[in-house]
């Protein structure tokens, strides 16, 4: 079975060049290795970038879209694979199940809900599938922040520290990604890279 990479991104337009440059280098570093690209179906900002730039490359593109948002999202028909659901706790559902692991790029509240849940199903241990927050522009740095405020008031369990990785390009992103599927767990992984 094909592996797969799920992103979480924005899709508001008119976001800086640096998101917009990652979002494209990101979708096209998966079809260049061969991951298949799960993404929430938008045609709109860092979505509709990353999943243009995948498909452009020859890559298998996966979008997930609830009914109510095809409007307004400008579902992306057009990409791919197109998977319409009737919720967005369906779409997570559906893009969870279909993924490996999971990258963030810049994004708002719904990219936080969607990378906090899949941290949160690890640390349940419902599931073994690190999440990546990659960035150039030190975007996630509030966040890496507040983890690390979390840890220091004792409110986190050491799970996180398999579960969670950052990238400061898409170089490394994608070597953290062959880590995990070459040694197979993220634990594994955080092992051969120090991380």
């Amino acid at each position: 079975m094909k592996r797969s990479v799920c992103v979480f991104c924005s899709a508001v337009e008119d976001l800086p060049s640096a998101a917009r440059d990652l979002a494209a280098e990101f979708g096209a570093a998966c079809a260049a290795r061969g991951l298949r690209l799960v993404y929430g179906g938008s045609s709109r900002g860092l979505m509709g970038i990353a999943a243009r730039a995948a498909a452009a490359a020859g890559g298998e593109v996966l979008g997930v879209m609830p009914r109510h948002l095809v409007r307004p999202e400008r579902a992306a028909e057009n990409i791919g694979t197109l998977l319409i659901v009737e919720s967005l706790a369906e779409r997570k559902q559906r893009m969870t199940e279909a993924a490996d692991l999971f990258v963030a790029l810049p994004g708002g509240i719904g990219t936080l809900n969607e990378l906090v849940e899949m941290l949160t199903l690890n640390d349940l241990r419902l599931q073994d599938k690190p999440v990546i927050l990659c960035a150039a522009d030190g975007f996630w740095q509030p966040f890496v922040e507040m983890i690390e405020r979390f840890r220091g008031y004792g409110v986190l369990r050491p799970s996180i520290e398999r579960s969670l990785r950052t990238a400061s390009s898409v170089e490394q992103t994608m070597r953290l990604i062959e880590d995990h599927f070459s040694l197979g767990t993220p634990a594994a992984a955080a092992e051969s890279r120090g991380v």
